[in-house]
């Protein structure tokens, strides 16, 4: 069986309440939070992995992202170097004999 991987960067914003760190994801409204900046960040990354792997599982990923306002563009976008993002990896599993039916 062949390993596969579909990435998605997404923004994330963190801000310091308290003595925790609350982090989101804006685009998909996600949230985590944890005791340290990189505990939250590891925090978020696996909050927004396991809500794109449920939709995918569930079918609804398309509708999900289309809720959220996001749309196909023809270019991609520069990311500016002043804003946090993390790379979600999503793991798929492929037959090694699989026939594409697209």
């Amino acid at each position: 069986m062949a390993k596969a991987y579909l990435e998605v960067k997404l923004p994330v914003s963190m801000k310091k309440k308290a003595d925790i760190f609350v982090v989101c994801c804006p685009p998909l409204d996600v949230w985590s939070q944890g005791k340290t900046e990189a505990e939250a960040r590891k925090n978020i990354e696996e909050a927004m992995k396991l809500f794109l792997i449920t939709c995918i599982e569930k079918g609804t990923l398309e509708a999900v992202l289309r809720g959220c306002g996001f749309k196909l563009s023809k270019a991609i976008n520069k990311i500016p170097k002043d804003h946090r993002y993390v790379n979600i990896p999503i793991p798929f599993s492929v037959p090694s004999q699989a026939l594409c039916h697209a």
